[in-house]
């Protein structure tokens, strides 16, 4: 079994520096903590339970992984579930992974070092083998917006093919059938998920999409390309599946002389606060981020704690938020 001195030879550091990585006391350089928990993560070093016993029991450290909070809904979820997490007695790592499963790696052995209590994450990928050293310490994981296979205790996911259906049902109602859909970043559960549901529901019709742009990176500049890329196909509506590649679109569509719903009609997913804030209006298949947010700390709280006795507040359904950007087609 590893020990600390083993973990010190194997960083070439001092077993000071070690323990106060494991303890997060004391001043440690980024580089030198990069490598101690490096050197934690592949020897699988386990505190023993008597020295956590002594040090205060469970831990109240919480990490959550996100794929970047700098898009607004991952901002939403990481404060919501920070705050609640929070309420509960906890205090949060909250960790952008960039959508990449090296960093997800590198962030688990750091929370593996720091002997968290529990994690949430919404992983790059769908089973990654390195959340397998959390399990095997009993470290619960939820999952949260993505599945996590074989690796979560929890899941906090909604029916992403449901909102995808919901998203083609709206335009196809309206009277629709040429319809575009564009979204990133392509490798995501969940833009994977909406894309097969609206596609699903268009083949129900006898329908294809007359255009599908996805991309790699989730930003407006990014959506704006791909609605760009959509319009040349001349569709009559159009699928963002985000709200981020929605609002792109409608500016993609506003400089092309296009008027929104006129023109073209334009549909998203998420509804976060711009949806109802930009021009026209976004019509949007509405998730309750914060609700998701509160749920996931109230479920990774149950598995810490084992205490039946916790509230577990149900998942909410979607909705559809009709607002100005969607209407039937102009008749030719």
């Amino acid at each position: 079994m590893a020990s600390i001195k083993t973990i010190a030879t194997l960083a070439q550091t001092s077993v000071a520096s070690v323990s106060r990585v494991l303890n997060n006391s004391g001043y440690v350089s980024a580089a030198l903590r990069a490598k101690i928990e490096s050197a934690i993560a592949q020897t699988n070093f386990q505190p023993s339970s008597d020295a956590r016993i002594l040090r205060g029991g469970k831990s109240h450290l919480v990490g959550i992984l996100l794929p970047s909070i700098d898009v607004q809904f991952f901002g939403i979820l990481a404060q919501s579930m920070e705050q609640a997490l929070f309420d509960l007695g906890y205090q949060s790592f909250i960790c952008s992974t960039a959508e990449s499963a090296a960093h997800e790696a590198r962030y688990v052995a750091m929370f593996l070092s720091r002997r968290v209590g529990g994690v949430i994450a919404a992983s790059a990928e769908a089973g990654a083998a390195h959340f397998a050293p959390l399990r095997a310490r009993g470290i619960p994981i939820v999952a949260i917006d993505r599945d996590l296979h074989g690796y979560a205790s929890d899941s906090i996911v909604i029916d992403h093919d449901l909102g995808g259906r919901m998203m083609a049902q709206h335009l196809l109602d309206l009277g629709h059938r040429k319809i575009a859909i564009l979204g990133a970043p392509q490798h995501s559960q969940s833009i994977k998920r909406r894309l097969a549901g609206a596609k699903a529901a268009l083949g129900q019709s006898g329908l294809q999409p007359v255009s599908v742009q996805l991309g790699m990176t989730h930003d407006f500049a990014q959506a704006y390309d791909l609605a760009r890329n959509a319009l040349a196909h001349r569709p009559t509506a159009l699928i963002g599946l985000t709200d981020i590649a929605a609002i792109g679109a409608i500016h993609a569509a506003h400089d092309l002389g296009l008027q929104i719903p006129r023109d073209l009609s334009i549909i998203g997913f998420d509804d976060i606060p711009s949806a109802a804030f930009v021009l026209p209006r976004l019509t949007t298949i509405a998730q309750p981020i914060r609700h998701l947010g509160h749920i996931a700390a109230q479920r990774l709280h149950r598995l810490i704690t084992s205490d039946p006795s916790v509230q577990m507040n149900a998942l909410p359904a979607l909705t559809l938020i009709q607002r100005d950007t969607t209407a039937p087609p102009i008749p030719a």
